[in-house]
């Protein structure tokens, strides 16, 4: 099936300044967000809590439900709608950990049914330790940037040949990043600053697709996670998932572009058509990008608004990671490549 007519030649490459300024600001607001914000809204995954689902057989006020769990000691919980309105759901978040589940549940029940004279069933209770959560947090990052550096190998190797040099790079990056972080250095600084030490490794060692591939990953998955900060929708353990999903996606997307790049360059021993041959293959590739984005789309718009409340988060970060996905397999990761190749 083909959307596009083939000898279409839109000039991708020509408005790559445009790309590249329209992602340096998605990247600063998406920064300025976590700052601001202070990190993303870490859900009780990763910050510990409890977490406690209401519903009601009618409509009660948000008020009156906070105003009893107030009264039984619960000063610092949250709470809002879940789901629907017709639903009569109300999510409850606590940091407090004391008591057993089922202590905290009938507590919470008897509170609330003398607050409102209605008795809550209880959905679901879920209690995660802070220690538990900031584990977890440190894994989830670890798991991202190990996938970003065996992706370099694979890269490296498969377009470059330099399987060797780039697993060595990569190893030893792993390496130095595993061994500090026993020694209680800051996980998010020591990622954050071997993830530059690679790019410059990468640009020195000639590692042209493996930086292109990388820095648009880097680049879909900080404006994913900018989104939801920009929103302040919760960061818990499915939306991981879905970053390296998406992470998967975008780079079997890039893939495809890569690999028609490469088979145009065979011969060519002058850069003077580099952009016009670089424009060529993203063009003959442009209908399988359309038509993969487009039906993996539609799956994901039935699940973000079929799927439930639960899966409601992982499905929007998905969507968010396939748009931006497929923008950045055209106008991030072929243009540093062009730049690496002209260089």
């Amino acid at each position: 099936m083909q959307l596009i007519k083939s000898g279409i030649n839109i000039d991708f490459i020509g408005k790559r300044k445009i790309g590249f300024v329209l992602s340096i600001a998605l990247i600063l607001l998406s920064i300025g967000s976590l700052i601001v914000h202070k990190g993303p809204n870490y859900g009780i995954d990763f910050v510990g809590g409890t977490i406690i689902q209401l519903k009601f057989s009618e409509s009660v006020p948000i008020g009156d439900i906070r105003s009893a769990i107030s009264n039984i000691g619960f000063k610092d919980a949250s709470v809002q709608n879940f789901g629907q309105d017709m639903d009569h759901e109300y999510l409850i978040r606590t940091s407090n950990l004391e008591m057993t589940s089922k202590g905290l549940s009938q507590s919470i029940s008897d509170a609330v049914k003398a607050a409102t004279g209605i008795v809550p069933e209880i959905r679901r209770v879920e209690m995660v330790g802070p220690q538990i959560g900031q584990d977890l947090r440190n894994k989830a990052l670890l798991a991202i940037f190990y996938s970003l550096l065996f992706i370099t190998i694979y890269i490296s190797g498969r377009f470059e040949l330099k399987w060797m040099i780039s697993g060595v790079t990569a190893g030893s990056l792993m390496t130095a990043v595993y061994f500090l972080s026993i020694f209680n250095v800051g996980i998010g600084v020591l990622i954050a600053a071997a993830l530059v030490i690679s790019l410059a490794l990468f640009w020195v060692l000639q590692f042209r697709y493996a930086m292109g591939a990388i820095v648009a990953l880097l680049h879909d998955v900080l404006i994913t996670v900018g989104v939801f900060s920009i929103l302040n929708l919760d960061f818990s353990l499915p939306i991981i998932a879905a970053l390296l999903t998406i992470i998967g996606y975008s780079l079997n997307d890039t893939i495809i572009v890569f690999d028609r790049i490469r088979e145009n360059l065979k011969g060519i021993k002058t850069t003077d058509k580099l952009s016009v041959l670089f424009n060529k293959s993203i063009n003959e590739t442009l209908s399988r990008t359309i038509l993969t984005s487009t039906t993996t789309l539609i799956v994901l718009l039935a699940l973000y608004f079929l799927g439930g409340e639960i899966i409601h988060n992982f499905a929007f970060a998905m969507i968010i990671g396939v748009l931006i996905g497929t923008y950045s397999s055209i106008f991030v990761a072929s243009p540093i490549v062009l730049a690496a190749t002209k260089r």
